[in-house]
């Protein structure tokens, strides 16, 4: 919690800085690479620096801790911290690096804010940040020492490439050399390491689409203008060796007996089809509601996969929706309004932003708990600075 001498001090700027964040991180980010360039090649997404998605998804998790501090002064974001804690895990972050991010945050505010910081200000705000590395931290050592190894990268071959639907693309990777390998939980992610044609490396994380436990397959849609798809998809052959780190992810199949649905949208359905394989596989009683939206039905990543373990749970029933209709189907965009939602549901989200927002508020209306609303972003989580 904050301290006594810095919880005034954060609670009367807390609508400056907020107001200013979106503006210093741009510097911050500008400020770190120029001192270490070497952290876009293979760490930091240069993707998303252009974008500005890693500038939001910072300046959005910097204030939702700060804000949880003012708001709730006995207890931390637990949510929060372990979504970022996570991803961080699968990137490698390391201690040392937290120390690097403060120097260069710090003289970032500081240049922002020139004319309004003093140093009773910056001194708690440097109390907020160090609570919130500290709580990463250990959250990040917990998740490494629980892997069944101790490295960050390992060596997978691509044992085989298919097609998954539109422009989509599924790559079976078997291990390369003798590292141990840690079960990944249904839901879960790795993150994937490639060298681009100009010869930087870059990392993406991809949902394991298919069977948990120590297999690895993962589904990728290809972005035309991305940098790591259209390398995987047009580059990447059969015999090729991967790099790529142990599973990571807080969404996954929590243990029960209740009803489960699972909501998808486009390639937002990798995780979800995990989730319902690993329902499949363990023969599960629970009531299980899939419910996926696509353009077209051939577009639709995991069609097969999912549709054939709807059909062995006896519990389960499926509900599609096209923007190109056809029979059986749904037309346009989903929605739960005319949804029969079970009682007591939990609900698993994955799809683009406004998709997953919107799904969210129409479960809550329909009675689900928020507490019960589980989602996966792919790429920097902007849903809290949005």
């Amino acid at each position: 919690m904050l301290s006594d001498k810095s919880f005034p001090v954060v609670e009367a700027t807390l609508p400056l800085v907020g107001s200013r964040i979106g503006d210093i991180t741009p510097k911050f980010y500008a400020r770190l690479f120029a001192a270490h360039p070497e952290l876009l090649d293979g760490l930091f997404s240069r993707s998303n620096q252009r974008s500005g998605n890693q500038q939001q998804a910072l300046a959005g998790s910097i204030a939702a801790f700060a804000s949880h501090l003012v708001n709730n002064p006995d207890t931390l974001p637990e949510t929060v911290l372990s979504r970022i804690a996570h991803r961080h895990a699968s990137l490698g972050i390391t201690e040392p690096q937290y120390q690097v991010v403060y120097e260069h945050l710090f003289a970032a505010i500081a240049e922002d804010l020139a004319e309004v910081i003093t140093p009773e200000i910056a001194e708690a705000w440097t109390e907020v940040y160090w609570l919130m590395a500290d709580a990463l931290i250990k959250l990040e050592k917990g998740l490494y020492a629980a892997q069944a190894n101790t490295k960050m990268w390992t060596p997978w071959k691509v044992a085989a490439k298919t097609p998954a639907g539109t422009g989509s693309m599924t790559f079976t990777l078997e291990p390369a050399d003798d590292t141990p390998i840690t079960a990944a939980l249904p839901g879960q992610y790795v993150s994937v390491k490639v060298t681009l044609p100009d010869g930087l490396r870059q990392v993406r994380q991809y949902s394991l689409s298919g069977d948990a436990g120590t297999s690895r397959s993962f589904t990728t849609k290809l972005d035309d203008g991305g940098e790591v798809s259209p390398v995987l998809h047009s580059n990447v052959e059969v015999g090729d060796v991967l790099e790529i780190s142990n599973p990571y992810g807080e969404i996954t199949l929590k243990e029960g007996d209740g009803p489960v649905v699972l909501a998808s949208a486009g390639i937002g359905c990798t995780p979800t089809a995990s989730i319902l394989r690993s329902l499949a596989e363990s023969g599960s009683d629970r009531q299980v509601l899939v419910l996926h939206a696509e353009s077209t039905l051939d577009s639709w990543a995991l069609r097969s996969q999912m549709t054939d373990d709807v059909e062995r749970l006896d519990g389960a029933d499926l509900q599609l929706w096209l923007e190109e209709p056809q029979p059986g189907a749904n037309a346009g965009f989903m929605t739960l309004r005319e949804v029969d939602l079970p009682a007591n549901a939990s609900l698993y989200l994955c799809g683009p932003l406004p998709f997953m927002k919107n799904i969210r508020n129409e479960a809550i209306n329909a009675g689900i708990p928020a507490t019960k609303i589980h989602y996966e972003v792919f790429g920097p989580d902007i849903w809290l600075a949005s």
